[in-house]
């Protein structure tokens, strides 16, 4: 048996939106290229002579009856400089939040012991949160961007990080933006060269992001220059679109065109580009999204404070779009995708409801169905490997092991369903709950053996 590690446990992972498998005491045989070789069932004839196997061989893992393991989470949307304002000024207009907090912090990145310091601790909490793959807008300058990729491969992240290319001189500040359009564009291929060399001998690989901020900080001529980019590398893309009035207000007036449609002239919605927020998105730009296989990173908290609008995921996830979950940090506090799962949760019925008192119920709510937990576990594990083309987000063999191992918050007085205790998983699970992760077989989080005395 070609196996390094089996874990003897409980297991839930997402089929479809609405659909949910759980297996208890089942083997999870993970192979020396981090993929789940095999799942055994405890019903297998192979059942018990592969667990006295993994036994004699030290390699087994036991976990109690109140552990439970999860795919790891994907994060389409984080802004790594930002780690350091997390919570900060979430009062303020997106604009002068921009301005007066987010441009200034994401300066200092250009310093590499700074970078190391902020990266180190941001890679590591998402870990301790239970996020195996992050999708990372880095910062103007590759030397911090340069950092982070090394802190991910430290750390054993899977990180798709962006050079975030910002050009026009009427949008960002002086101090903070690319020179020009052809210092853009040959910083954009210096990075995507310099991380192709870190990836070198690693077997967790990571991943360059075309990634221009959104469309009021990039000049026309970067624009068209990182569309060539994709065509010639052909890489993913990440940027926001419909995230607020203004930066909507900003494509209508500047282009005469809803962002959807500037970015698409610009050859920058592919199959590989995940678009953040979108919560304006109009049924005509969703189906752009759908025909281009352009994927949405739903930010929920984030959404709260600079989104405008609550954006319809379950609808979109009905339809058929690219749909998974995304921090946001620091528009969004938190670094955990359990939080942002409940928020969605929670932002999804209050469409669902309405707000406004004074009107009656049938006038109040709107017809978007309100979205479920099982919906949101779907788009932070199976949406976001979907929205990046990855064989992970479910366990399944022939799947890439990364893992999450939690365990209830709180004692259990009566016996539960597995919905039961799926539930009070998404909803009470922190970093505290979670007592192990694994990215493509290397234990990040937890203990670094797996012997048969283990529990």
């Amino acid at each position: 048996m070609n196996f390094t590690k089996v874990i003897n446990g409980n297991y839930f992972s997402a089929t479809a939106p609405d659909k949910l498998e759980y297996h208890a005491n089942s083997l999870l045989c993970i192979n020396q290229q981090g993929y789940l070789e095999a799942i055994i069932w405890q019903n297998d004839p192979e059942y018990h002579r592969t667990l006295i196997d993994a036994e004699k061989r030290h390699i087994l893992w036991r976990l109690d009856t109140n552990q439970y393991i999860l795919p790891g989470f994907i994060d389409l949307h984080i802004h790594a400089p930002q780690w350091p304002n997390a919570g900060a000024a979430l009062d303020l207009p997106l604009s002068e939040w921009l301005d007066t907090y987010t441009f200034p912090l994401e300066a200092k990145f250009k310093d590499a012991q700074f970078a190391q310091e902020v990266y180190s601790n941001l890679v590591t909490t998402l870990i301790a949160n239970g996020t195996t793959t992050a999708v990372y807008f880095g910062s103007v300058d590759n030397i911090g961007n340069l950092t982070l990729a090394r802190e991910c491969q430290q750390i054993h992240q899977r990180g798709f990080i962006g050079k975030v290319i910002m050009d026009n001189p009427e949008q960002t500040p002086t101090y903070y933006r690319d020179e020009s359009p052809a210092a853009a564009i040959s910083a954009t291929e210096q990075f995507i060269e310099a991380l192709t060399q870190l990836n070198q001998d690693q077997s967790i690989q990571m991943t360059p992001v075309i990634t221009p901020r959104f469309l009021p900080s990039c000049t026309p001529e970067t624009l068209r220059g990182l569309g060539e980019l994709v065509q010639h590398y052909h890489l993913p893309v990440q940027s926001h679109c419909s995230e607020s009035d203004w930066e909507d207000g900003y494509a209508l007036t500047t282009y005469g065109h809803r962002d959807a449609e500037v970015l698409d002239h610009f050859g920058l919605l592919t199959d590989k580009s995940i678009m953040a927020h979108g919560t304006l998105l109009t049924q005509s730009d969703l189906a752009l999204f759908k025909k281009r296989g352009v994927a949405i990173a739903h930010c929920p908290i984030s959404n709260n404070y600079f989104g405008n609008a609550i954006l319809p995921a379950q609808k979109i996830l009905a339809q058929g779009n690219k749909i998974g979950m995304g921090t946001d940090i620091s528009g969004g506090f938190s670094p955990s995708i359990y939080q942002n799962i409940q928020q969605a949760v929670m932002a999804g019925r209050v469409l669902h409801h309405g707000v406004n008192g004074q009107l009656s119920p049938e006038q109040r709510g709107t017809a978007t169905p309100a979205l479920t937990a099982r919906n949101a576990f779907y788009m932070a594990t199976v949406g976001g490997a979907q929205s990046l083309q990855l064989k992970t987000g479910q366990i399944k063999p022939g799947y890439l092991a990364d893992l999450q191992i939690v365990h209830s918050a709180y004692p259990t007085f009566l016996d539960e369903s597995s919905d039961t205790i799926f539930e009070k998983l998404m909803y009470q699970t922190s970093a505290h709950e979670i007592d192990a992760v694994l990215t493509q077989g290397i234990i990040a989080k937890g203990p670094q053996t797996t012997t048969s005395d283990q529990s």
